[in-house]
This record gives C-alpha cells, structure tokens and sequence, in this order.
C-alpha cells in the first residue's frame, strides 16, 4: 500500500490528522509498529508517549532503520512525511489495518473480556471452533497463537497494530477465526482500534486495576466499550447474567445503534450439575455436557463459551470442543506430587478469583488445604487484607509470599495481607521458592496445596528487573 493510499483511508475512516508538520511524499508502506526496534524498511513508525518512554525521542532512529513514514503527536526533525494526530494510539490501529488489508473483517472474531475467566474462556471457545473444523488464531494473557507458532504472551492486549499483524498472519495460515482477550487497560488505550467483533463475552466484574482506572464504574465503563464501540453489526453478545454487572449491561446495550443479539448465562443453565475431582457435568438445554476442568468458576467458563458460540458451530462441536480442552497452563493446573499431596498453580490474584480457586481446592481436598500468594507491587492495595481474609476463612494454613513487588518493599506487601489473616494459622516466607518448598514440605497424603497470583508467568518483577521464575517449574524441582 501506498502512503498516501493509507492516508485516504484514515480520511474516509473519520480519522482527522494534519499533514502540515511534515512531507506529503509518497511510499510503499509494508507494516505498521510503534516500537523502534521493530522498524524495518517500508515500516509506518508511530510515535506513542508512554509512560516511561516518548516515541518522538527515536524518530532518527526509525529513520536510519528504513522507516517510510511517521504517525506523531506533535512536530519532530525529519525528512520523512509524517502526520500528526491527536491521539497517537487511536489512529495506528485503523491505519494498521488498511495496511494489513482488514484481517479482522477476514475472521469470525471473538473478544472475551471481564475480570476473571477470560484465559480459561478463550482456550475453551478455540477448542470448540477447533472441534468444528475451524483454524482458530489466539491473543491472550499466556500466549499468542496465529495459527501455525506459538510464542508466550508480553501483555493481554498487545497494541492496536501489533493486533492487525498478528491478524494478518492468522488470514495467512489459513486461520477462519480468532479468539482475544481484550483487557481493560487495551480497551482504555484503544489497542482494539482497526479490529471489530463478530462475539463478545463478559464473564464478571471485581475490584481490580483501581490503581489505573480508579473506581468500579470506570472500570465498568472500560469494559463496556467492547460492546458499544467495536461490535460488528448484528454481532452477538453474551453476559454472565449472575453478575450484576453482566446483568447491567445487558440492560443498557438495547441503546446501541447496532442489531445486536444479546445473550444471558447463569449457572441455572447448568442443569444436573455435578462437580467431581475430574471435572463436571450437566446438561445445557438438550445438549450433554462434559468438561474436564472442575471447579464451579469453571462452569461458568464452560457456559460462556458454549453460549456465545451456539449458533455459529454445531452442538455436536460444542460438546466435543469442551470434552477436549486442554490444561490451560497456570488456571488450575494440576501437579500429583510424591508424597500423596496434590498442588495447584493457579493466576488467581484477586480477592473473588482466590476464593473461587480455594473453594474449589477444598472440594477436592482429603487432608489440608494450603494457601500460597503474595500480591504485585504497584496494584490496587485494599485487594490485600481481603486476600488474607479469604485465605484465613477457607485455608488450614497460609502462606504469605511475594509476588511481583516491582517498586515496593515486598515486607510491608505481606504485612497488609496478613492485617487480612489476622490470627488464624499462617508463615511470612517472603523468598517464593523457599514459600513453595516449605508449603509442599508439610503437606501429606490427600492435602492440596494452591499457588496463586504467578499462574504461568515465568519472571518475578523486582524493580525494573525480571528475574527468572515459574511456580510450576519450582514445583516440579521439588518433586525431582
């Protein structure tokens, strides 16, 4: 594509820019990023201020690596043309994909946001497009998947025009659908721009990421804007409706100008249930229903996807996609340890999530149950003494650790959750390994220890660094 073609784009798109900052020449335009180390020759550089750095400060640098052109939020000192936006991240999604020829327009796409469930849900609804015979691409918080390599996720929701490459590779796999999470902070800074969707699905709303959006109602409102602002026309929605804000928003999305389908789930849906230590099963309508993941949460997961997919695959690859799910690495995986225990490492890493996962723990639990978590440094600080407060009510014994302290001193962290804890049985091991180790050294036949908050991260952010670590990883040095 052309410059100038992309130009006309933004143009019919509704994307005002200015053209008088910088040249009007004309290029081939191969790709678009917003990171200097990505530039490569025929590349759009757009220049986002961040919060640590500003992308103005390597326009020489995207320059001298073959850039075409630049999207900029103010005037800078170059020969390229370039063109300056308001906003920086609103434009380059859009203009990322005209680019990539509106990938996301080539797939049936699925965006699965809420606070909790979203990684379980995904890899539940790739399995059933899967089982039906469709090639399904992922973004999510574990990895990110086009179709043919797979490679560990850096964020939930990458950029808006990392979002249109990865697309494109999916078209050309031969992908027919993709399935992404979409995160609140992507939804807030407009990382979903160029992308629009075919399915929604809201699983639930709890007190996180205050620290960045700072109440309930904006983070709600971050979230609504999936619904409202990047559904296809006639794109089908589905709320958890035994969440009352997953009853509100079903309530308010009657308002938008699209023909939407809405659709409501709710663990009456599941009639029959019945929970074991292998998984569940129930009936939804007329269809049976087998589910290896257990856990009452994880109904709920089974359900949303099921849900917003029926109709678009048939029942018999709904109940098959679900009997085939794969472990979703760190949501309740599974490690049997040799001294008759069971461990479970789990990302659960809010005040609701931890007591899903416990309850869930202790359904399965023959012996004790054992609690591990710490909480990351720089998050919303009220979730700590509720995390010791769920702890202490479903746990024999916890045990406090640290969890991505980043700036903050990972004492004063576990200090604030055992505030939560108060008397009930509990240890302050604040090295995680040495956490892990201990909790695992006094557990017995039929106890269940559960690791919380890292889930299938393999790095403990300490400062600026990301030292190398992994819950299961250390779980199974134990065991060696």
């Amino acid at each position: 594509m052309r410059w100038l073609e992309a130009l006309k784009h933004l143009e019919d798109a509704g994307f005002p820019f200015d053209l008088s900052g910088g040249g009007t020449g004309d290029a081939d335009v191969s790709g678009v990023v917003s990171d200097s180390r990505k530039v490569a020759p025929g590349c759009v550089f757009c220049c986002v201020s961040g919060e640590r750095s500003d992308g103005h400060d390597y326009a020489a640098s995207a320059r001298a690596s073959g850039a075409a052109a630049l999207v900029c939020e103010r005037p800078v000192d170059t020969d390229l043309p370039y063109i300056l936006v308001k906003s920086t991240r609103a434009v380059m999604g859009e203009l990322a994909a005209a680019v990539y020829s509106h990938p996301a327009s080539r797939l049936l796409m699925v965006g699965v946001t809420g606070t909790n469930g979203k990684s379980t849900t995904t890899y539940i609804m790739r399995s059933i497009l899967q089982a039906a015979g469709i090639k399904t691409g992922l973004l999510g918080t574990i990895i990110e998947s086009d179709g043919v390599t797979e490679r560990d996720a850096s964020r939930t929701t990458p950029e808006s025009c990392d979002v249109q490459a990865m697309l494109r590779a999916m078209v050309d796999n031969g992908c027919g659908a993709c399935v992404m999470e979409t995160s609140s902070h992507g939804l807030a800074l407009g990382r979903l721009f160029g992308s629009k969707f075919d399915i929604a699905v809201f699983t639930n709303l709890h007190p996180e990421h205050l620290d960045f959006h700072g109440d309930m109602e904006s983070y709600f409102q971050a979230k609504r804007l999936l619904f409202t602002s990047f559904m296809k026309e006639g794109a089908v929605i589905a709320a958890n409706s035994d969440d009352p804000y997953g009853r509100r928003l079903l309530s308010e999305l009657p308002s938008s100008s699209l023909s939407l389908s809405q659709r409501g789930f709710g663990i009456a849906d599941a009639v029959g249930l019945a929970l074991t230590q292998s998984g569940a099963s129930f009936k939804l309508a007329d269809l049976a229903m087998e589910s290896p993941l257990f856990g009452r949460f994880n109904v709920y997961n089974v359900l949303a996807a099921a849900t917003a997919l029926s109709g678009f695959v048939p029942d018999e690859a709904i109940a098959l996609g679900v009997r085939r799910v794969p472990q979703v690495p760190g949501r309740m995986e599974r490690h049997s340890l040799p001294n008759g225990a069971c461990c479970l490492v789990d990302f659960a890493h809010t005040p609701e999530a931890l007591r899903s996962v416990l309850t869930a723990a202790r359904d399965i639990a023959g012996g004790r149950l054992i609690s591990v978590f710490g909480h990351g440094g720089g998050r919303y600080k009220e979730n700590r003494p509720a995390l010791g407060r769920v702890a202490a009510s479903l746990a024999d014994m916890v045990i406090v650790t640290s969890d991505n302290p980043r700036d903050e001193d990972p004492a004063a962290i576990a200090g604030a959750i055992v505030e939560g804890i108060g008397t009930a049985p509990h240890k302050v091991i604040l090295n995680r390994k040495e956490a892990v180790f201990t909790a695992l050294d006094i557990a017995g036949p039929g106890d269940v220890v559960v690791l919380s908050g890292k889930g299938p991260e393999k790095f403990l952010l300490v400062g600026d660094k990301k030292i190398p670590y992994s819950d299961a990883e250390t779980v199974e040095e134990w065991a060696r």
